[in-house]
């Protein structure tokens, strides 16, 4: 004989039954699904400020679509990268201002040396974390500044550390990044996606020590 099973315990049921499936769905939350380069712009230029090592710095990027990208950090360093899109392998230029070195290096190269900088990081201001980690979309954190457009906040936790990163999908780019401390570490100040003139990817290097690492890490 079959018992029928109460009605409140078959709600409890299903109601521990749902709570599990959205806790597995938060968990399935992946760096590359939610941080993703797909449907970017062709074009961006961007102007933000970012803390390093408790230093203010201030950081302008061309970014032409999935080939090129630009980046000059407090008028001292020039970074160029160029890349056929989809590759994985890319072609890197910087350019010491201050010192006038021109160092080329490509990215297997710089994985050689065990710096893992890919494509992403330059082009979209957000680093792939290493090890374990959990994304979950979250709410601006207190004392977060208002973003220059729509963006969706996401907490990143790692580490037992929470970063907090609203993300335009829009732009794909983060606009505002917020430590766990409250100290706003990232914030886009300007943005405009209009085309930008390839003059832009021209790399004025005269007068210039040129200095090829790719020549000096494959003869080591």
């Amino acid at each position: 004989m079959k018992h029928a099973i109460p009605l409140g315990l078959r709600l409890a049921t299903l109601c521990v039954a749902a709570t599990v499936s959205l806790h597995a769905q938060a968990k399935e939350l992946t760096f590359e699904q939610v941080f993703s380069e797909k449907g970017e712009p062709s074009a961006l230029h961007y102007q933000a400020a970012f803390i390093s090592k408790g230093a203010e710095h201030q950081l302008e990027v061309w970014r032409d679509g999935a080939r090129r990208v630009k980046r000059r950090t407090d008028d001292a360093i020039e970074t160029y990268a160029f890349r056929k899109p989809g590759d994985p392998e890319f072609h890197m230029s910087i350019l010491d201002m201050r010192k006038r070195i021109h160092t080329r290096i490509d990215r297997t190269n710089l994985y050689r040396i065990g710096n893992f900088t890919d494509w992403f990081d330059l082009a979209h201001g957000l680093k792939h974390p290493l090890g374990e980690y959990r994304v979950a979309k979250s709410q601006a954190p207190d004392g977060a500044p208002k973003a220059i457009e729509a963006c969706q906040w996401y907490d990143l936790t790692q580490d037992k550390r929470t970063t907090h990163i609203c993300w335009s999908a829009q732009s794909r780019l983060p606009l505002v990044i917020q430590a766990q401390d409250g100290e706003v570490v990232w914030r886009v100040t300007t943005l405009d996606r209009k085309p930008i003139p390839a003059k832009t990817f021209e790399i004025h290097d005269e007068g210039y020590i040129r200095n090829d690492a790719n020549q000096d890490i494959e003869r080591d």
